[in-house]
């Protein structure tokens, strides 16, 4: 098989084909297009040799031009689809412009490209691994400028941290990003909180005008070790009670031990029946009520 053109697209613009476009462009030389499938499968065949299916219809893209599309039958194309440009002036026969195998809406097409720089995600870096920044990383700023954060501009010469390095504005702001977007006034547990991590009693403070904002959870049965926005808020917060009502009655308490005995009217007639074919059974009973008689 030929190279395979995967370029999505043509080389005409796609768009509606309007009057003012190509006034030559009438009915007759729209459905001599359209009829050419027999030329663009042709085309197609000599190009691909195999792998073209059934034909998918075609579309006008721009004046004197129509794409017919063809199933593709490729192994490892499934959902793609062969287009095949056909084009026709006034007076002149069928051309073939542009052979392209292009996805469908199904077809199973790589992901966007990633650069490698940018393909590690939080959670990959393991014992042993180096991960240095990027030179031109705005997230840093030298040791020696200020970073803009004064409670740490201010820690930082006294106490001679000498870091090399530090947090810049774009740094703090990203991380703050994050930060809210994992554990912030929007999740779904802090709409449904009472309280906010603001007022807890195990948020441990941040340093820094990131403390305005966040603070770390010291709570192990909740974001234990994570930092939180102020404005989260979960159902471990250190005021949250469990209220008992006095008002609700104690039940009634039953002596499982009394038995009511309720005889129905039925049971009643039964008995009776019983008994009376039980005296028209004893004939010596029927005797010596008659001999009482006479």
């Amino acid at each position: 098989m030929g190279r395979v053109n995967t370029e999505v697209g043509t080389d005409q613009e796609s768009g509606s084909v309007g009057g003012g476009q190509a006034s030559d462009f009438d009915d007759t030389l729209r459905e001599r297009l359209a009829s050419g499938a027999d030329v663009a499968r042709a085309a197609v065949e000599e190009f691909a040799t195999d792998g073209v299916g059934e034909h998918l219809g075609c579309v006008v893209d721009a004046p004197f031009t129509t794409t017919h599309r063809f199933a593709s039958d490729l192994a490892g194309y499934r959902g793609w689809y062969w287009a095949c440009v056909l084009a026709l002036v006034p007076g002149g026969d069928l051309t073939v412009d542009e052979i392209s195998l292009l996805p469908g809406a199904d077809a199973v097409v790589a992901p966007e490209w990633v650069p490698w720089e940018k393909r590690i995600r939080r959670g990959d870096l393991g014992a042993g691994d180096l991960l240095p920044p990027a030179e031109d990383d705005d997230r840093l700023v030298p040791g020696q400028m200020l970073s803009g954060d004064e409670e740490l501009d201010d820690l930082a010469g006294p106490v001679g941290l000498g870091r090399p390095q530090h947090l810049s504005l774009e740094g703090r702001s990203a991380a703050a990003a994050r930060w809210a977007a994992e554990r912030g006034p929007d999740s779904e547990i802090a709409r449904g909180a009472k309280f906010h991590c603001g007022s807890c009693g195990f948020l441990v403070p941040v340093a820094g005008s990131l403390g305005s904002m966040f603070g770390v959870c010291a709570n192990e049965y909740s974001a234990d070790g994570q930092v939180v926005h102020l404005q989260y808020g979960c159902g471990a917060h250190s005021d949250v009670q469990v209220s008992v009502d006095p008002a609700i009655p104690a039940p009634v308490a039953y002596d499982d031990d009394a038995v009511d005995v309720v005889v129905l009217p039925q049971q009643l007639a039964a008995s009776a029946r019983a008994r009376s074919g039980a005296e028209n059974d004893d004939p010596g009973s029927a005797g010596t009520d008659s001999a009482a008689t006479d």
